[in-house]
């Protein structure tokens, strides 16, 4: 099923986006030394640039994996052929504040029989495996980096209570009873956020919780292996420990500053630890723009070819 003309408002938020990168990553290489940096990425060459658009690939197909186990939790398997290309499809919007635009994957699924409960639990659900991966990849640098600490601490210790506050089922219960007695369309709107909560926690027992963390770690480890092997490939070789934190930590910001797909934040975050641990600027910034085009880059493009042949 294809897009029909003048119905692509999500692709041209995509162009929308893109446009406003390429601006933003444009300035960042005029800044740093136009020849210094194309320089650098001929350095780098085709091999290793390869190398992280297959680690990228697999964090994706990792995460579908994980994805595809949530909705059979939640009662709504999918068949991966179907599922599949709605998933990719997500990824084009995944430059949305919160990556909330991934949650086109509900509308695209409906058709299928998968309940718009059973979907946004299952995107809520991918968030938090996701905030508690990068945060426990971020730890590995914990004691190394003393200003971290405060940003990792509230961090888990939001997802915590939220998760726990989810368990308490008698709460959401009356909530949902008192909203039902209710007409008024903001009641109904609490009556459907209760039956998403009702679903998100059966992604957050014991044995689900221990499957969307492994999955998300080894997932996001693949990019921040692919990020050392990168610094590397510069000629400024870091500790895989120490290039993972800059990673995790990299992402982390971006994750909480909310801004869309952490443009701006991730990349200030990743170019300050690089010059911290002794890139000269023009060598930073490279890095920073490669990785960036080798994961959220690669994963909008990839989005929007199978966005667009969705309906």
């Amino acid at each position: 099923m294809r897009v029909a003309p003048g119905d692509n408002l999500p692709l041209r938020a995509v162009l929308w986006s893109v446009a406003l990168a390429a601006l933003g990553y444009l300035g960042l290489s005029l800044w740093a030394g136009w020849r210094e940096v194309v320089a650098a990425v001929v350095q780098v060459g085709p091999l290793v640039l390869l190398g992280l658009l297959a680690l990228s690939l697999s964090n994706y197909l990792l995460r579908f994996v994980r994805w595809g186990r949530y909705l059979a939790l939640l009662n709504a398997p999918v068949a991966w052929r179907i599922n599949l290309p709605v998933y990719f499809a997500g990824f084009a919007l995944t430059t949305s504040p919160g990556k909330l635009g991934e949650t086109l994957r509900s509308v695209l699924l409906k058709p299928h029989g998968v309940p718009s409960a059973a979907s946004l639990a299952a995107f809520f659900a991918e968030r938090a495996s996701d905030l508690l991966s990068i945060l426990v990849l971020a730890a590995i640098g914990l004691w190394a980096y003393a200003p971290a600490r405060p940003v990792i601490g509230l961090a888990l210790a939001f997802v915590v209570s939220a998760l726990l506050l989810v368990q308490w089922t008698s709460l959401i219960v009356t909530v949902d009873r008192w909203a039902l007695a209710r007409t008024q369309k903001w009641a109904k709107l609490i009556v459907q956020f209760c039956e998403i909560l009702l679903h998100f926690r059966r992604c957050f027992s014991l044995p689900a919780m221990t499957m969307g963390l492994a999955f998300g770690v080894v997932a996001w480890l693949a990019e921040g292996v692919g990020f050392w092997w990168l610094l590397d490939a510069l000629g400024h070789p870091l500790p895989l420990t120490t290039a993972v934190f800059i990673y995790a930590f990299a992402m982390l910001i971006g994750g909480i500053s909310f801004l869309p797909g952490g443009l701006g934040s991730s990349e200030a975050v990743m170019i300050g630890l690089l010059v911290m641990n002794g890139f000269p600027e023009a060598s930073a910034v490279t890095a920073t723009l490669i990785c960036r085009l080798a994961t959220l880059w690669f994963a909008v493009a990839l989005g929007a070819i199978f966005l667009a042949r969705q309906r």
